[in-house]
């Protein structure tokens, strides 16, 4: 099927969703050593994958059940990462319009990847087409890596000894750092890492991610406030511009009124 005028080539599309679908989809991998050395199961760790299938949810279970977190502490912070995906929901679901048969299939794949590639897309045909194939790629690719990572992790043993308990935070502070592009985004991110490395001593595993959560209101809280200075000076700056307007408009008058006033008293002299 051609495309039409300024649509996108359905090449390119699958090209550049391909290229997310496979970069992200092996760090599935880390995952999967990270779920192992915590000490779910392989059966666990895949379910997570299969069934949950948003890393930063993942990786954010794991680590809190690693550090002796309780497993209703651990889901809830795994919980309230996973609910910007609603989010996301609502603006794909008008962008996509997909049929309702298939909303519930769909809903799966709705992560920060198949979201960021189908917004990306000039026309609905190219972000169904972004957004079926980042998906469809990803979903395999972090399984089937989820497993081998699992695997190996049970191959060699005490995954400390060889470092790769760090593997999963920094997996995910690659995918984290390059959606922070503005400087809002950049403030909550440095808010929610003080917040959770300053409270990590202080507080039960797990329980720091859930009080880091508080970062993006407060920031934004703090963001609508120095806006609304902004228009509040700006209304005062334009009030203040329009009683100097006023005023200059009535001296004028006053004087144009006197110059009148001189032209007829010389006329009747």
């Amino acid at each position: 099927m051609r495309n039409r005028p300024g649509e996108k080539p359905d090449g390119a599309v699958v090209r550049d969703a391909l290229g997310v679908g496979i970069a992200v989809g092996l760090s599935g991998f880390a995952f999967g050593v990270t779920s192992a050395g915590s000490g779910l199961s392989l059966l666990q760790t895949c379910a997570l994958s299969l069934l949950v299938f948003t890393g930063a949810s993942q990786f954010a279970l794991v680590g809190a059940l690693a550090a002796g977190g309780g497993a209703v502490t651990a889901a809830a912070g795994a919980f309230f990462l996973g609910v910007r995906n609603a989010f996301y929901g609502l603006r794909l679901s008008q962008l996509l319009a997909l049929p309702r048969a298939v909303r519930p299939f769909a809903a799966q794949w709705v992560i920060d990847e198949t979201t960021a590639v189908s917004l990306a897309q000039p026309t609905r045909r190219s972000a169904r087409i972004g957004f079926l194939v980042t998906g469809l790629s990803l979903y395999l690719l972090w399984n089937l890596t989820t497993l081998l990572g699992a695997l190996g992790a049970e191959a060699i043993g005490d995954t400390d000894a060889w470092g790769l308990d760090a593997a999963g935070p920094a997996v995910f502070l690659a995918l984290l750092a390059p959606m922070l592009r503005t400087g809002t985004e950049r403030a909550v991110a440095a808010l929610a890492v003080l917040l959770g490395l300053g409270l990590l001593p202080v507080l039960p595993a797990g329980v720091p991610v859930l009080v880091a959560a508080l970062a993006a209101p407060a920031v934004l809280w703090a963001h609508g406030r120095k806006n609304d200075a902004r228009v509040d000076a700006r209304d005062v700056a334009r009030d203040e511009a329009r009683d100097t307007t006023r005023e200059e408009a009535r001296g004028d008058a006053r004087d144009a009124a006197r110059d009148d006033a001189r032209d007829v008293t010389e006329e009747d002299r």
